[in-house]
């Protein structure tokens, strides 16, 4: 039976690739998380009674705690998606992107190093570190049909863009220079259920539910890849487990949209099984960007609210997962269409995970 190790378990995708592993494998899995406001163990509570799961609340910037739970639970794996990750707050406060992304990718080779060269042979030579990163790393795309490869060159826009190149370059260098068994993959923009309320989809559903405005940078013309979270997580187990050491697969939905077109599918698909309540009607009056043609909105449509771009937004993402899919024989099952709809649906039917994220209560552990 392998032991994976999952840093950052408690987070989007960390908690889709441990749901993942419980529930479609038969690996043991050992979830290391420190549990900042992105960490929320809620997520977890269908798979948290597994005898196969532990959970530690290690910090992996503290290289005494990690050593001890290489040390105790002995893994097989270790798949790091620890990281801070979204791109406002790596603005407004920059540090702890540098401290947790490369300071704590740094400190977690060093462990997992010495770890492995402790290793008896045959276990030392199935150890594999796999280190989960970021199409954000490429920066932009300038031509409407380029795509991001395995090697188009890095050149980062944002702290939490270069924080996360800073991660890559050292996980390549540990494989180089100390022959440390690593893998590496770049994913598009992920979406789906259990996803925390500050990222661009989650954030418009609940606002539209609440009636609050639903903010859009510039004119909403950004383009991102989407790629479903779920369809994440298989990717990630199969590259940890069968992909080839020292190599770098980029992992893609197939699916550019551009953000306005993303938000007005959302708003479409609230219509259609919620409808707007009378009780918002107010709102969209306030802020609509249609109410002073509409005198009574009809559609969710009418809250999305343009803003101000933000510092260094790259225009366009796009990934070209044609190795992975070639080499590894994965390909995204949910379309964007049907990804999307099953996301809207999730939230609907699971509010109380999303009030006590919206509350805090979810951090009174």
């Amino acid at each position: 039976m392998t032991t994976i190790l999952v840093t950052g378990g408690a987070g989007f995708i960390g908690s889709a690739v441990i749901r993942h592993l419980i529930n479609d494998t038969d690996h043991q899995v050992i979830n290391v998380d420190k549990l900042t406001y992105a960490g929320n163990l809620e997520s977890l509570t269908s798979v948290s009674d597994n005898s196969r799961y532990r959970f530690e609340h290690v910090d992996i910037c503290d290289a005494k705690a990690i050593q001890r739970v290489l040390t105790q639970h002995q893994p097989d794996i270790i798949m790091h998606l620890a990281a801070e990750s979204h791109v406002d707050r790596s603005i407004d406060g920059p540090g702890e992107f540098i401290q947790t992304n490369i300071v704590g990718t740094y400190n977690l080779l060093e462990q997992a190093r010495t770890y492995w060269t402790s290793l008896e042979a045959e276990k030392k030579a199935g150890f594999r570190f796999h280190h989960i990163s970021t199409d954000e790393v490429y920066g932009d795309l300038e031509g409407t049909d380029d795509l991001f490869t395995e090697t188009t060159p890095y050149a980062p826009s944002s702290p939490y863009s270069a924080s996360k190149a800073s991660s890559d370059h050292l996980v390549r260098a540990w494989n180089r220079t100390f022959n440390l068994p690593t893998l590496v993959t770049n994913c598009s923009n992920n979406y789906g259920p259990f996803h925390f309320p500050e990222k661009l989809i989650p954030l418009v559903i609940l606002n539209a539910l609440a009636g609050k405005p639903l903010p859009v940078y510039g004119k909403g013309n950004q383009i991102r890849d989407w790629l479903y979270v779920e369809d994440h997580a298989r990717a990630l187990v199969l590259v940890a487990t069968t992909g080839k050491i020292a190599e770098t697969y980029n992992i893609g939905g197939h699916n550019e949209k551009q953000n306005i077109d993303v938000v007005n599918t959302i708003c479409e698909i609230l219509d259609e099984l919620v409808g707007l309540k009378p009780d918002l009607q107010d709102n969209t009056d306030k802020v609509g960007r249609a109410s002073a043609r509409q005198q009574s909105p009809k559609s969710y449509k009418d809250l999305i609210s343009f803003v101000k771009d933000r510092p260094g937004h790259d225009v366009r993402y796009a990934i070209d997962a044609s190795k992975i899919a070639k080499e590894l024989n994965w390909t995204p099952q949910e379309t964007f269409d049907s990804g999307i709809r099953k996301t809207v649906q999730w939230y609907l039917d699971n509010q109380d995970w999303c009030q006590h994220v919206q509350d805090g209560s979810y951090q009174q552990r």
